[in-house]
């Protein structure tokens, strides 16, 4: 009982932390968000959204899989990180060049000129990544997400007010460009600063080995996965207009960045908490359902009354022209509800050393996934068609995931879903009456978000407290502690 007492204060002290980097960090990034909304045209944004699966792919292709590998690991050398930060440097030259002299390709692509300078632009970013990667590996092994959290904040705050300014004095779509390149250039000093590591000189054949053997099976799948998060960034700004994908860009943005956090620091918490006891089977499994209980409990309402809100929410914050952006939105929000449910159970077979099963999985839905999107541009139904074909391969991807994640810790997909459903279902409750209330109320936009609010909240707790659910007590015992700590100081 004390070990999973120990247990279960590691992951809520990580997870406190991962929370307040959520809602200071993502908290500045959603108001940046909604500034620069406001002073840039939904075109810039369109033009941002068709480079962005390459940033995405060359962040994931340069971590290549170590991190993950690094952090599994219970006894990690100084020749170990040095190996890793060296091959890192040196594979982000190479994609840098790829993307620089693939730039002209590219825009000739999507018939858009400015998208060269903007590649090369933004594909500096890569570098930063490379540096970041191993300091960031050593705070997240010593479940030390504070100071991450202290970084994260500054370089969102310092990358805001530089794309804000750059807004206002004219620069358009460089606003966006030079907010993404200075947020990863603060974050990688910022570590590298607070870490106090310096990569020596030496580069072990066999550390290399025994990382990547791990590492490219997730390498693989992870670069999988991105391609097809972001695939839709493509077909969308070469099919349809660039301001459709400005709608679809910014109401993503807007939507990750109150998801995002979320799921990250969901993921990143339990990965190592979960990797410290992976070889005590009782324990792995009451740490992976705590986690994936309470997880349900408090995202799935987070993101449905968000939704149900957004009517009002999205002219109130970024004006009438982007009405259009509020349907996105709101399927955007219905598409990321089981996000960090499908990080949870993957982080399982990350910790019991399965990145072949890992990779495996990855295939499997992105075959479904890719004939669901054959046929949605057969359809040729619009933007919100491809939205819709992620809510159901979403959903569809559950099943393959808890089935085999649950034949590691014994706890399928049945219990899984048992133990997700009444927090699921009171979530699409509450979410539909607050919509529906939102439609009655004749009131202005601020006003009837507060009323919004109050009703959801309201509602959830009511239910929670009617049907006996553990989580909420769970929640309540631990906000009572919380707030006992800040009382004594």
């Amino acid at each position: 009982m004390k070990n999973n007492n120990t247990l279960h204060t590691k992951t809520l002290n990580g997870f406190m932390w991962s929370f307040i980097d959520l809602m200071a960090n993502q908290g500045i990034q959603f108001i940046i968000m909604i500034i620069l909304a406001r002073l840039l045209v939904p075109e810039y944004f369109g033009l941002l959204g068709m480079v962005m699966i390459f940033v995405a792919i060359s962040e994931t292709l340069v971590d290549s899989g170590f991190s993950q590998a690094l952090i599994r690991e219970k006894k990690v050398n100084r020749i170990d990180y040095s190996t890793t930060f060296i091959f890192n440097m040196f594979f982000s030259l190479i994609i840098f060049l790829i993307i620089y002299f693939s730039a002209p390709v590219i825009s000739n692509f999507y018939s858009e000129p400015k998208l060269i300078s903007i590649l090369r632009v933004i594909s500096l970013t890569v570098f930063f990544q490379a540096i970041s990667i191993v300091p960031k590996t050593m705070l997240t092994r010593k479940v030390d997400f504070k100071s991450q959290t202290k970084v994260s904040v500054i370089a969102s705050i310092t990358s805001g007010l530089v794309a804000i300014a750059m807004a206002l004095a004219g620069f358009g779509v460089w606003a966006l460009v030079f907010r993404i390149v200075s947020q990863k250039a603060v974050e990688s000093f910022m570590l590298i600063y607070i870490i106090r590591w310096k990569p020596i000189l030496e580069f072990s054949l066999e550390s290399f080995h025994k990382y990547f053997t791990f590492g490219w099976k997730l390498l693989a799948s992870s670069l999988i996965d991105t391609i097809y998060k972001n695939i839709y960034y493509v077909i969308i700004g070469r099919v349809y207009s660039t301001s459709d994908l400005g709608f679809y860009t910014n109401a993503r943005q807007v939507r990750d960045a109150l998801n995002k956090g979320i799921t990250s620091s969901i993921q990143r918490v339990t990965y190592p908490v979960l990797s410290s006891i992976k070889s005590e089977e009782i324990k792995l499994k009451y740490g992976f359902k705590k986690s994936l209980c309470l997880t349900a409990y408090v995202f799935f309402p987070v993101m449905l009354g968000i939704a149900a809100i957004s009517n009002n929410l999205i002219v109130l914050l970024m004006g009438s022209k982007w009405e259009p952006a509020i349907l996105y939105f709101q399927l955007l929000c219905i598409a990321a509800l089981l996000f960090p449910i499908h990080a949870i159970n993957l982080n399982v077979l990350k910790v019991k050393g399965r990145s072949d099963l890992f990779l495996r999985l990855e295939i499997i839905k992105k075959i479904m996934t890719t004939i669901a999107i054959v046929i949605t541009i057969i359809l040729d139904l619009g933007v919100a068609s491809f939205i819709i074909t992620t809510i159901i391969t979403t959903h569809l991807g559950l099943f393959i995931n808890t089935y085999y994640s649950g034949k590691e810790i014994n706890y399928g997909t049945r219990e899984q879903i048992k133990d997700m459903l009444p927090s699921y279902l009171l979530s699409f409750f509450m979410g539909g009456l607050v919509l529906l209330g939102g439609d009655f109320l004749n009131l202005s936009p601020l006003i009837t978000i507060l009323l919004q609010i109050t009703i959801g909240i309201t509602i959830y707790i009511s239910f929670s407290k009617l049907l006996n659910l553990k989580e909420f007590n769970e929640i309540l015992v631990l906000i009572k502690s919380l707030f006992r700590k800040v009382v004594r100081g």
